[in-house]
C-alpha cells in the first residue's frame, strides 16, 4: 500500500529484524499454515503487519513472552528504539497478528533528521 519509501538504513534493519522475528515465531511456535506480511507506506506512518493462522497465544504470553526467549520483549524494545510501537493481537486457536508502526516523520524523514530523532533519547540519557 502506498508508494515504497526510502528508509534510513538503521531503521530499515530494525524493521527487517522485527518482521523476521514475527515470521520465525509463526513458523516455530504457532505451527501456522498461512502467514501474511503487509507493508503500508501511509502518509502518517509506516506500518508492517504479520498475520498467521496458527495456534495463537494466551494473554500472559503476549505480555511477557516465553521465559528464556527475547522474542516479543526484544521486538518491543527494537520498536521503541526506532520511535515505533508494536502491537500483538492473538487468542489461542485463532492465530496472531503483529503490527509495527513508525510515524512517517521518523520513518521517511531525511537521513540526517532521522538519525537525530531516532537517537535523541539515547543522546539525552548520555548527557
Amino acid at each position: 500500500m502506498g508508494a515504497s519509501q526510502e528508509l534510513h538504513p538503521i531503521l530499515r534493519d530494525e524493521v527487517y529484524r522485527i518482521t523476521a522475528e514475527a515470521m520465525r515465531n509463526a513458523f516455530r511456535h504457532a505451527r501456522a499454515r498461512r502467514i501474511e506480511v503487509e507493508i503500508a507506506y501511509d502518509t502518517r506512518q509506516l506500518r508492517v503487519r504479520v498475520r498467521d493462522d496458527g495456534a495463537g497465544m494466551d494473554a500472559s504470553l503476549r505480555r511477557e513472552g516465553r521465559g528464556g526467549h527475547f522474542g516479543l520483549p526484544g521486538m518491543r524494545e527494537r520498536a521503541r528504539s526506532i520511535g515505533g510501537q508494536l502491537e500483538v493481537w492473538s487468542e489461542q486457536g485463532a492465530g496472531t497478528e503483529v503490527e509495527l508502526t513508525v510515524p512517517a516523520s521518523v520513518a521517511y524523514g531525511s537521513p540526517a533528521g532521522q538519525r537525530s530523532r531516532m537517537f535523541k533519547g539515547r543522546a539525552d540519557a548520555d548527557s
